[in-house]
């Protein structure tokens, strides 16, 4: 299920103490072993190698004018993005770190990295897959800095649809590092030929396809914890840019590319999605109603998801809840050309892979050698293969570790954020009646909250007290409000 973004960059002994006894209690770690960092070090002197039972050939691609587009001070740059017209189409260029070059099969790094997964991010530090001299460094595509990147090579028609396909070992420089507010900022003012230019053009075009295929787009917004003048603790949603979904079209559109690739190939690792059912949506609709959205019924999950804009707080409420839809991800790998029967992306509409992130993601790195072997017609290496049955277990474990950290996380900075509003009076209303129990979609603050069951429908408008706001537990609670 995708994660709601939630950070704080308050200094405050409050939030240090809060988010170091989650980490404690998830067994989050704190360190690399110093073997794997010596390890690290040397391969990042080293530099780049070709790794084990791959192709030789790495192509010069440094002339490509390649730009990074990230979240503000980010470091561990997995991709970069460039593209030209081609006649009524256009060509892409999409660069992929090469973690391979850089990571021994079997090595202390490895390992390491098997034991962890993905990257963990708390709201005030991340937990990386690999030292920081691999993902803030040696690894990362730094702006001004040659780099060994898997180097994706798309030619697109007049509809943004994909006709050939390409993924090959390659040199490349990163000629600068945008924010999203910088790319924002440089496509609103850019010629119609720049390659930012063509990202508005080609996302916009992405999401016409996206439309198509019945995809659902999920638009979570960041939250963050802000301090008032007053000097209490509010949770604020962060405008979004249209950069982020142009941007994001083109990481769905490899994705999409790279599951075709390994599915033609015969082996491969997919990510996956079971339909929502439709309980989850009808306690959607639920919600919505709660919020004061308009969801006609002839409005199917996918169109009213896509139609949310993140830039208020009730829709950005309702894109949190509506992230419950998406639940049951997962992982198959395959061989021999034999496909499991659950092998689509139902959110995607399509077969996906993960293969745009390896520095923060552990398949990535074995699904692009699979793909770059492909490309080459040629085997997959054996340490890829080796590892292969054994990677939707190992990311199993690590998502649900992810998913562990976010909402201990989201509890606590709840329970800080209305820790100074116990007795106040807040209103709701009822989006689910389970049993015993009732759940209640606050309305400001953008909080849902169980309790006791009473004599409620669905859809009633109530109004709840606030009993308890316990950060040190990361508890909160409410009760029905007496009549005045």
């Amino acid at each position: 299920m995708p994660r709601l973004p939630l950070r704080s960059n308050l200094a405050s002994d409050r939030f240090e103490m809060g988010f170091d006894r989650v980490r404690d209690e998830l067994d989050v770690p704190d360190r690399f072993p110093d073997a794997v960092l010596e390890e690290a070090r040397r391969s990042a002197l080293q530099g780049p190698v070709i790794p084990p039972g791959s192709s030789s050939t790495v192509r010069d691609a440094t002339d490509i004018d390649l730009v990074s587009i990230d979240p503000a001070g980010s470091s561990d740059l997995d991709q970069a993005y460039s593209a030209k017209r081609r006649g009524r189409g256009y060509r892409l260029w999409y660069a992929i770190a090469d973690v391979a070059a850089l990571v021994s099969p079997d090595g202390a790094v490895d390992a390491e990295a098997r034991r962890r997964g993905v990257t963990l991010y708390s709201p005030d530090r991340k937990t990386s897959l690999h030292p920081e001299v691999i993902n803030e460094g040696a690894g990362s595509l730094l702006a001004g800095e040659i780099r060994r990147a898997l180097l994706w090579t798309f030619d697109l028609d007049a509809a943004g649809e994909v006709e050939t396909a390409h993924l090959e070992r390659a040199d490349v420089r990163n000629r600068e590092q945008l924010s999203y507010r910088d790319a924002q900022n440089r496509v609103n003012g850019a010629h119609h030929d720049h390659p930012l230019a063509l990202l508005r053009e080609i996302g916009e075009l992405r999401n016409r396809l996206e439309v198509a295929r019945g995809a659902v787009s999920l638009q979570l917004p960041s939250q963050e914890v802000v301090e008032t003048e007053e000097g209490r603790f509010v949770l604020a949603y962060e405008v979004s840019f249209a950069v982020e979904n142009w941007n994001a079209q083109v990481s769905l559109l490899t994705g999409m590319a790279a599951s075709r690739i390994m599915i033609d190939a015969g082996v491969g690792l997919l990510r996956t999605l079971p339909p929502p059912d439709q309980r989850t949506v009808s306690r959607l609709r639920r919600t919505a109603r709660a919020l004061g959205i308009d969801w006609p019924d002839d409005v199917g999950y996918a169109a009213q998801v896509r139609a949310l804009e993140p830039n208020t707080a009730q829709s950005a409420a309702l894109l949190a809840q509506s992230a419950r839809g998406l639940r049951g991800a997962g992982y198959v790998a395959f061989r021999d050309h034999v496909l499991p029967v659950e092998h689509e992306h139902s959110a995607i509409a399509s077969t996906y892979a993960h293969v745009t992130a390896p520095l923060r993601r552990l398949c990535d790195r074995f699904a692009n050698e699979i793909v770059v072997s492909a490309c080459a017609d040629t085997d997959p290496p054996e340490w890829a293969m080796a590892v292969l049955d054994d990677l939707p277990m190992i990311m199993g474990r690590a998502s649900q570790k992810d998913r562990a950290l976010e909402r201990a996380m989201v509890d606590f900075m709840e329970a800080l954020v209305l820790e100074d509003q116990v007795g106040e009076r807040f209103s709701g209303v009822v989006t689910d009646i389970d049993e015993d129990r009732v759940r209640i979609q606050l309305r400001d603050p953008a909080v849902v909250t169980d309790m006791a069951g009473a004599d409620l429908r669905l859809g009633d408008v109530v109004e709840v007290d606030l009993t308890l706001a316990d950060p040190d537990s990361r508890t909160v609670a409410f009760e029905l409000a007496n009549p005045d």
